[in-house]
């Protein structure tokens, strides 16, 4: 089953830059969508409470960051 978007409220981090970044919103059910912000056109990302969790942590831990040259 696909989410409804429609009443979401969507969040842009403070960080942001010019050319765009990643926004959130909380959604019925404790579920999280992640949409880019650039195209907005495009499906968000959606994650359950849990997949959140593991998602944050790994950002918080640098699971994501670019490899250094």
């Amino acid at each position: 089953m696909t989410p409804d978007f429609t009443n979401a409220r969507w969040f842009k981090s403070s960080a942001s830059s010019v050319t765009g970044c990643v926004e959130v919103a909380h959604l019925p059910n404790g579920l999280v969508a992640l949409r880019d912000s650039k195209d907005v056109s495009k499906a968000p990302h959606v994650f359950n409470r849990r997949e959140w969790t593991a998602f944050l942590a790994g950002v918080r831990n640098g699971e994501f960051d670019m490899p250094l040259r």
